[in-house]
């Protein structure tokens, strides 16, 4: 970076292309037009991003941001209570209940196995899975993690631990619609449907 930018403009730039899609260049273009705003702007959105940690929390039951503990999904008493739809990550629920064709249960596993990216079994939250089936009211698990190799290899694992402990839950996956290689949180609505609509048992 430049050595005339003033440090403290410099120390923003850095920490901004550390987020997805900034580079130093990018980074700094967003940190001028910060400059730009009126002050009190500028000061609202850093208490945003400083009260977000303290505002947000996981939620106890499927492991999903939220101001709520338990969010407002798994609070409502509408949703069907027999049905656990498991997805790699939040945004991938976001995305399967934007459609509004699902009306069950759901849990976060927190990522996909991925060894060369330091995710093993011990990254993923089997336990709050496995204490969720436990309870007893869950009578399907669908495994919604997408169609990469990673997404197999974790659907693979997750089933053989729900096998040898609950061998009466019925497993299916995400069938029809998502190409291999594809991930669940960019699918349009109508495959994510027809994905859920046409799932294959285990």
């Amino acid at each position: 970076m430049h050595d005339r930018i003033p440090e403290p403009l410099k120390a923003l730039v850095e920490q901004l292309a550390r987020l997805p899609g900034l580079g130093p260049k990018s980074a700094l273009r967003v940190a001028m037009t910060l400059l730009k705003w009126p002050e009190s702007e500028t000061r609202r959105l850093g208490r945003g991003i400083h009260d977000l940690r303290d505002n947000l929390h996981l939620c106890s039951r499927c492991g999903g941001l939220s101001a709520t503990d338990p969010c407002e999904l798994c609070a409502d008493t509408e949703r069907d209570r027999d049905t656990l739809c498991l997805v790699a990550e939040w945004d991938s629920l976001l995305a399967l209940d934007e459609g509004g064709f699902y009306h069950g249960q759901y849990m976060i596993l927190g990522g996909l196995l991925a060894p060369l990216e330091h995710m093993d079994t011990d990254c993923l939250d089997i336990n709050r899975l496995m204490l969720r089936l436990a309870e007893g009211e869950i009578q399907e698990l669908i495994l919604a993690l997408g169609a990469t190799i990673e997404a197999e290899n974790t659907a693979t694992y997750v089933r053989r631990m729900v096998r040898e402990q609950y061998p009466h839950i019925r497993l299916s996956r995400l069938a029809q619609g998502i190409p291999l290689g594809a991930e669940v949180k960019y699918m349009d609505k109508e495959t994510l449907r027809q994905s859920l609509q046409y799932r294959q048992n285990l």
